[in-house]
């Protein structure tokens, strides 16, 4: 089992600095009604947006963040409360997002 370890400040994606560092657990964590700790959503979805739009060979991040919108049934404006850098991905993915794969 691989098993990633990340650390507080570091960037996403390529590594390399830009508005979206991975955040101290404590601070973005939601507690779920089982009682378990999640990251929120918001800070998920940027993490996942700043990963796949600067790491060529992370794709399935910017797929991760078409399944939550479907998932989570997220409308356009959503993309108002994430960081400004990722932001217009967002908007682009939910318009992907929109799209029917069965037609």
């Amino acid at each position: 089992m691989k098993i990633d370890t990340l650390i507080v400040g570091d960037y996403p994606g390529d590594g390399r600095p830009k508005p979206v560092a991975f955040p101290a657990p404590e601070t973005v964590a939601e507690v779920g009604a089982d009682g378990i700790p999640y990251v929120a959503l918001d800070t998920l979805l940027e993490l996942k947006l700043a990963s796949g739009m600067t790491a060529a060979h992370r794709p399935q991040d910017l797929a991760d963040v078409i399944a939550l919108i479907r998932v989570n049934h997220l409308p356009l404006d959503y993309a108002d409360s994430l960081n400004p850098y990722v932001a217009a991905t967002f908007r682009e993915l939910w318009r992907a997002a929109q799209v029917d794969d069965d037609h």
